[in-house]
């Protein structure tokens, strides 16, 4: 499945747009700070007796630095499909197709952080737009089955996805897990979206579901609406730069 066009994902991606040298070497950076970190909270810990901190320190850690190393070596491996810089997908598995709205990854990236929290919002959802709509275009060019996309987000609420043709499903147990176990890493996400420190509150995650066939016959307005998001932020930023 044809991925999102590279030259102009690099444009937009700040990961990307560096040679492959570069990003290892971004690696390897966050890598050895993450090693600090933890050596510095063991270090603590062993003066004071006490090992708590460290074993809540490591979890921690992980699931903020995870996104960094795993995004791009699944890009590179064809198991994530960008459609937008903010909208991935895994492969088709038993008939569903699980879609991502970025990662804590690609928000640190892809965001600029000149844009305000409301240009921001703007471009995070019209990037889930863009992302959806490429999506739908390519399953239909490929004359897929009517599969069922799902996806688990914070930032759309339930109004909006039922426009765009999704229903609201319950989180299963496991997604469930893994949300409170990247807490944090939902923290630093929600907080790039916003411009501030945000706590996002783990019920107001909702994870939304649809059919191809649902998603096709929508498929115009979430083209129109995408269109419409993204001439009103670059309004903004033309106002903002005259």
């Amino acid at each position: 499945m044809p991925t999102l066009d590279k030259s102009n994902l690099e444009i937009a991606h700040g990961f990307y747009l560096k040679s492959n040298k570069e990003q290892i070497w971004i690696q390897v950076k966050i890598g050895f700070i993450a090693l600090l970190i933890l050596a510095l909270v063991f270090l603590i810990c062993w003066i004071i007796g006490f090992f708590l901190p460290l074993i809540i320190a490591i979890p921690i850690t992980l699931s903020l630095i995870a996104p960094f190393f795993d995004v791009p070596s699944l890009k590179k491996s064809g198991d994530l499909v960008y459609y937008s810089h903010l909208f991935l997908s895994e492969k088709v598995k038993n008939g569903k197709i699980i879609v991502h709205g970025g990662t804590l990854f690609d928000y640190v990236f892809a965001i600029d952080r000149s844009l305000n929290d409301r240009e921001r919002s703007t471009l995070i959802i019209g990037q889930y737009l863009e992302g959806l709509v490429k999506l739908i275009d390519q399953l239909q060019k490929n004359n897929s089955e009517n599969l069922t996309i799902r996806g688990t987000s914070y930032i759309i609420n339930e109004r909006t996805a039922q426009k765009l043709g999704f229903k609201v499903i319950q989180t299963d147990f496991l997604q469930q897990c893994i949300l409170i176990y990247n807490y944090f890493n939902l923290v630093c996400a929600n907080s790039l979206a916003k411009g501030k420190l945000t706590f996002p509150k783990l019920n107001e995650i909702q994870t939304f579901e649809a059919g191809l066939y649902d998603l096709l016959e929508r498929r115009d307005f979430i083209n129109s609406l995408h269109l419409k998001l993204t001439r009103k932020n670059n309004g903004k930023r033309h106002d903002a730069a005259t």
